[in-house]
């Protein structure tokens, strides 16, 4: 298992098999073709296949947990409990926030709190303070380099702030180790950022 080296924090994918992240996410590539699929702690390859592009907030919030974390679907089953997603003719919905910072709270005794207006200032803030952000963004924040396509629809981890201000974030949907575990400054981050998210400790 990678863990990062500058905040001993695991580093996971959502998909089973880092290396098929980039065919998945821009090859139309079958996740139900995972050959690492039941490490996720999916039941069958049809739950896998049906749910793994939506658990990326599920993925942040394992990490957090460390390397003695439930399985994803694990995870997965637990905030179905607390309505943390709904289901309804198949289209998936989540991750919500106000029962999933419950279900955190309950289920793993994590201080979890729930932003619904936040700025890219005040998540280097919650992460001063110590806390970890599960923050709204575009997935294409994994290439930063070209303009920002939109805001929010994806999860992402920040752990910390860098001492020349960067935000380190994990992405669970990052294509490689550099997007994976990545740094931006926080004007880098904001065109990607919906303002919003949840904070944990």
């Amino acid at each position: 298992m990678p863990t990062c080296t500058t905040c001993a924090l695991p580093v996971h994918t959502q998909f089973a098999s880092p290396e098929l992240v980039a065919p998945i996410v821009y090859e139309d590539f079958d996740p139900a073709a995972d050959p690492a699929w039941r490490t996720s702690g999916a039941a069958t390859l049809d739950d896998y296949a049906h749910w793994c592009k939506h658990l990326c907030g599920l993925t942040c919030y394992r990490m957090t947990l460390g390397p003695s974390a439930p399985s994803l679907f694990e995870l997965r089953d637990g905030a179905l409990k607390y309505g943390a997603y709904t289901e309804v003719d198949g289209v998936i919905k989540g991750l919500i926030y106000a029962p999933f910072a419950e279900y955190a709270r309950a289920a793993h005794g994590v201080d979890a709190e729930v932003h619904r207006h936040l700025t890219v200032e005040e998540i280097a803030e919650l992460l001063d303070e110590g806390r970890q952000v599960i923050a709204s963004v575009h997935f294409e924040i994994r290439r930063p380099h070209r303009p920002a396509p939109g805001r929010g629809g994806h999860l992402v981890l920040l752990t910390r702030r860098t001492t020349d201000g960067l935000l380190h974030f994990h992405n669970p949907s990052g294509i490689d180790a550099r997007t994976r575990s990545a740094e931006l400054s926080p004007a880098e981050f904001e065109p990607f950022f919906a303002g919003r998210g949840v904070s944990l400790r």
